[in-house]
């Protein structure tokens, strides 16, 4: 006969645990503490088994019930209920003990194939910097939004033009757990619409006119630095290339008797191998740099220790202390230099553009365009060295 609500109040503690049957394999079992719990009995696969629904009175007989239904609805569909809920425990506890850190190394090094070295270690650097003190050890399915944007927005007071570049990282962070079952939801969607606007500025660079003058104070200011930076200096002015492209530079990539100074892909930007003309006053440069730095690995050698390039602060610091702070950068001379190729030798941007390694959109002509132009560079890199001498 089924239960009531009156039969289970009045239910007392014996010596010994006893049962009272509600039916189908339900029953409330009364232990000798007076506690009353609900079970269920049930056959799978030809083995009898129980499994607990609550206790009373906090789990009603309507809810035991209910319980018993949806449980016989598992059985019918041979789901065992008592593995069902090992798993989901077990599930539950990888999750608690799995935080945000954990999560963001294991999706770290899925990307590390993917990734130049040096970027590699940019991004390890941010998320230890920015995003591993305030979220690291949380429970990563307990990341709310408001938390995410706590950390966004401490990240917005010293570093403003990471906040949304950290963001999209998180992002991709929380889509890998979704992925992989580990979460359901990426608490960083709509975020952006709560930061504050940044735009990028363009790097500071004196204008073509600027250059006479600028040109002067260099040559001046070369008796007051060491003479590997007066080279570094003039040779970005020479070949206009990024900073770090120059002061990681080989010896094995110039190549003395074509006048070529090949980058590697794995050095560039945008991982294509980069070809760089050299003019008559650029190979003098590195001549004299290997007869500095003979038996070297760099051609820019650090001043504490040869065996590593030269810091390319280096080279700002000397900018700076010329005078031209906020107004001329390493990544300036290249803007630079693309002024003076336009406006006073008249060759195309097309050209010029080609040897800023600036590559075509189109992913088709990235792939045929490696070398477009290389006898025009030749002649414009050259007619360039020329121009500065004259200036000089």
């Amino acid at each position: 006969m089924a239960l009531s609500n009156r039969a289970c109040q009045a239910a007392k503690p014996k010596i010994k645990s006893y049962k009272m049957a509600d039916g189908e394999g339900l029953y409330l079992e009364v232990t000798p503490a007076g506690t009353k719990l609900w079970r269920l009995k049930y056959r799978l696969y030809g083995k009898e088994k129980r499994i607990s629904i609550g206790a009373y009175p906090d789990v009603s007989i309507v809810g035991a019930r209910q319980a018993k239904e949806e449980i016989k609805k598992e059985i019918k569909a041979g789901i065992d209920p008592v593995l069902k809920r090992q798993q989901a425990a077990q599930i539950n506890a990888l999750n608690q003990q799995l935080d945000f850190k954990s999560m963001a190394m294991e999706w770290y090094w899925k990307q590390i194939p993917l990734w130049k070295p040096k970027h590699a270690t940019i991004i390890k650097h941010r998320f230890e910097k920015y995003v591993f003190p305030f979220l690291g050890h949380f429970p990563l399915t307990e990341i709310k939004p408001l938390q995410m944007l706590n950390c966004l927005q401490k990240m917005e007071k010293t570093a403003p033009d990471l906040t949304r570049r950290m963001k999209a990282a998180c992002s991709h962070v929380f889509k890998y757990a979704i992925a992989t079952g580990r979460a359901e939801n990426d608490p960083t969607y709509g975020l952006e619409a709560a930061l504050k606007k940044f735009k990028r500025g363009h790097y500071a660079s004196i204008s073509v006119d600027e250059f006479p003058e600028f040109l002067t104070c260099l040559n001046d200011y070369q008796r007051h630095i060491h003479r590997q930076t007066f080279l570094a200096l003039h040779l970005l002015l020479l070949t206009f290339v990024r900073t770090c492209e120059l002061v990681e530079a080989r010896w094995e990539e110039i190549n003395f008797e074509k006048a070529m100074w090949v980058i590697p892909a794995q050095r560039m930007k945008m991982n294509l191998p980069h070809v760089v003309p050299l003019s008559r006053q650029a190979l003098a440069l590195f001549q004299e740099l290997k007869e500095i730095n003979a038996g070297r690995e760099f051609i820019f050698t650090g001043y504490y220790n040869p065996r590593k390039p030269m810091s390319k602060n280096t080279m700002l610091v000397a900018i700076k202390r010329m005078g031209y702070n906020g107004k001329m950068t390493g990544h300036g001379f290249r803007a630079l230099a693309l002024g003076i190729l336009k406006e006073k030798l008249g060759y195309s941007h097309a050209i010029a553009d080609r040897q800023l390694a600036h590559v075509p959109k189109s992913s088709v002509d990235r792939a045929y365009d490696r070398a477009q132009f290389l006898p025009q560079r030749i002649q414009m890199m050259q007619e360039y060295a020329d121009y500065i001498d004259k200036v000089r």
